[in-house]
């Protein structure tokens, strides 16, 4: 499904978003970047903005790893890293983020951006980025969410479920995909329940962050 949107997935994901995803990301940076060289795992990257991101924010001599499951997403990385002159300092890789082939205490810091929604168990990608991290490492998670509140939840749903999938269906051609994605957000565990799941792969300090009236949360864990 991801490999049948890529070539539109940047594009559809600013404009429906209102480019409010990439103030998200930075917001996300202040937790990833700290001013030394570090190593970063970028895992469901997709077509790389949050790999790009880190690279250029990181401390001269990091070294920032984008992995996907999807061929498609991947192909577009290499392109925007050298556009946004920071290839020297990414790698890519497609992977899967239930199975990193990476040693334990890899990684200063692991990042996932609106990607472990689509994963198929939660549970076992948060045991794989606690297990790839260095011991006092940190995990930064970045998600969409559905806002709590009566009257933005029904303009939420009105959007996300019936104006996103016409508009995402006319300029990527695949429908389908933009009725799975908000669908995936409906289906994503509560804020509460997501940090139990942190804590229970291992994490410490886990905590959580409402962004935008909701419709986005930031979790930060500590190996």
């Amino acid at each position: 499904m991801f490999d049948s949107i890529a070539a539109s997935y940047d594009k559809l994901n600013h404009i429906m978003s209102l480019d409010v995803d990439k103030i998200w990301r930075r917001h996300a940076l202040k937790y990833i970047v700290d001013g030394t060289p570090q190593n970063i795992l970028d895992v469901a990257c997709g077509t790389g903005d949050s790999t790009i991101a880190a690279a250029k924010a990181a401390a001269e001599g990091s070294k920032v790893i984008g992995v996907d499951i999807s061929e498609g997403m991947m192909a577009l990385v290499e392109g925007k890293a050298v556009e946004a002159g920071v290839a020297d300092r990414i790698t890519t890789e497609v992977g899967d983020g239930e199975n990193l082939r990476f040693e334990d205490g890899s990684f200063d810091r692991v990042t996932c951006a609106f990607g472990i929604r689509n994963f198929e168990n939660k549970e076992k990608g948060l045991s794989e980025f606690h297990r790839v991290l260095k011991p006092g490492g940190k995990v930064v998670i970045l998600e969409l969410s559905v806002p709590q509140n009566r009257i933005l939840r029904w303009l939420y749903d009105l959007y996300f479920m019936h104006v996103l999938p016409w508009i995402g269906g006319k300029i990527s051609g695949d429908k389908t995909a933009y009725k799975y994605l908000p669908s995936s957000v409906h289906t994503f565990p509560p804020p509460e329940e997501f940090c139990s799941m942190m804590r229970n792969a291992g994490f410490s300090s886990v905590s959580s962050k409402t962004l935008t009236f909701g419709l986005c949360h930031l979790f930060i864990g500590i190996r």
